[in-house]
């Protein structure tokens, strides 16, 4: 017995020692690289302390401190930054859905400002500007080597103002300029509309009145075509859409689903890690979707299109989304100021990040560039073929009712009026068509 009371005290006092030895060098290093730390802060404050009293020119401290907090966000990635007390009440007004500007998403990438997605009916989506148009430009000049937050600064001004933006666009061999007249931006989150037995809702934007929006429009949509058994399916068109609340793009994706995950997020710390449920109820009552993609599809987009194509609940037509596979925290600072911080990165339901690859569509389908040339009516009446219908003397057709004929005559209209939409909108046209031949496909009503 003694001896075991002997081996147990030499096995403590053998893992005591051993711990130490292990532990020893670890606080060592931590307490080296917090001496390294408190090192380059002294740089810090030796390098400002010098701008201060030997620069050519009075500094402002204040603008010189908030400069370097910045330029570390900016370091991080393009969507860390640094709001003043002003950037962050402008951010909160655009949470709401009104704001002064030019209406354009922006990052930066190679130097350069690129344009994410121009927002529908704001001066910059009128103005023709694209998404994928880089910004070289602002009223003669350059933006290269400036920050994100300085180049957007250099953007602003007041309503009315003209800005002129030169543009380098894939496709065209020169750059161009681009003239727009700033003004406030009131975003309408959802539109709604029908073409033919097809509900079209086309969202913007994800902020506080996307939801109530979807929900007002589709319901009003659904009550004037006759009920949801006269509708064919829905088109979720989510185009040159930017993103924007995360919350408000889970409700979203929710309002189609019934279960299942719809996103879920991953920070540095497993722990941190959050999953985003479905809650029962569709408010199509299970009807065919086509969600519309691009380019311009980022962020709180690429949440809503993931979580449907991965669920099979949509199938995604367009072309592969912008990338942006990662969430920002905004944290108040003291002065009113505040951070934005990129502190995870969002997942759909089958465990895949679409960080710099997008969300890939189903079907491809390119929009293809308006022609310049406008066809004539003329030229549109030789381009349509004749018929045994026009030939002189043709034969009746005597094997169909007077009803029989009106109703071939009316679904051939309708027919023919999709077909107009192709040449204004193809992507769009092309999600229709898809709906109708899922519906042809489907049991006979």
């Amino acid at each position: 017995m003694r001896k075991f009371a002997m081996a147990a005290i030499g096995g403590t006092l053998a893992g005591i020692v051993a711990t130490t030895y292990v532990a020893g060098p670890l606080l060592a290093q931590e307490t080296a690289r917090e001496a390294t730390v408190y090192e380059q802060l002294d740089l810090f404050g030796d390098i400002f302390e010098r701008i201060r009293v030997q620069y050519v020119e009075e500094v402002d401290e204040k603008e010189l401190i908030e400069a370097a907090i910045g330029g570390m966000l900016s370091s991080l990635d393009p969507h860390s930054s640094y709001l003043s007390p002003d950037d962050a009440a402008s951010m909160q007004v655009q949470t709401r859905g009104e704001f002064g500007g030019l209406g354009i998403e922006v990052t930066q990438e190679e130097g350069f400002v690129k344009v994410v997605s121009p927002i529908d009916g704001t001066p910059a989506d009128e103005a023709g500007m694209e998404a994928g148009d880089f910004i070289t430009h602002v009223d003669g000049e350059s933006v290269l080597g400036l920050s994100l937050d300085e180049a957007v600064d250099m953007m602003r001004g007041p309503v009315g103002s003209e800005i002129v933006i030169t543009v380098v666009r894939e496709g065209e061999s020169e750059p161009f300029d681009v003239s727009i007249i700033r003004d406030t931006i009131k975003l309408t989150a959802v539109r709604a509309r029908t073409e033919g037995e097809t509900v079209v809702m086309r969202i913007t934007t994800f902020n506080r009145q996307t939801t109530p929006n979807l929900e007002s429009g589709l319901k009003e949509q659904i009550e004037a075509a006759g009920g949801i058994d006269k509708v064919s399916g829905i088109v979720l068109d989510l185009r040159n859409n930017p993103g924007g609340l995360l919350t408000e793009a889970i409700s979203v994706a929710d309002s189609f689903l019934d279960s299942g995950e719809i996103v879920s997020t991953r920070g540095r710390n497993p722990e941190d890690g959050e999953r985003f449920n479905a809650t029962p109820g569709d408010l199509t009552s299970g009807k065919p979707i086509v969600v519309l993609i691009n380019g311009g599809s980022a962020s709180a987009s690429e949440i809503v299109a993931g979580a449907l194509q991965d669920h099979r609940r949509a199938i995604v037509v367009g072309t592969k989304s912008f990338g942006k596979g990662s969430v920002q925290t905004v944290m108040p600072l003291r002065g009113d100021g505040a951070m934005r911080l990129t502190t995870a990165r969002y997942y759909t339901p089958s465990g895949r990040s679409i960080q710099a690859l997008g969300v890939s569509p189903d079907i491809v389908v390119e929009q293809p560039r308006r022609s310049t040339e406008e066809e004539t009516e003329e030229e549109s009446t030789a381009r349509r073929t004749r018929t045994e219908a026009d030939l002189r003397g043709s034969l009746n057709n005597d094997s169909l009712t007077e009803d029989e004929v009106r109703q071939i005559k009316e679904d051939r209209a309708k027919a023919e009026k999709a077909a107009e939409l192709r040449e204004k909108d193809y992507q769009l046209a092309y999600a229709i068509d898809i709906l109708k031949g899922l519906v042809a496909l489907g049991p006979k009503q």
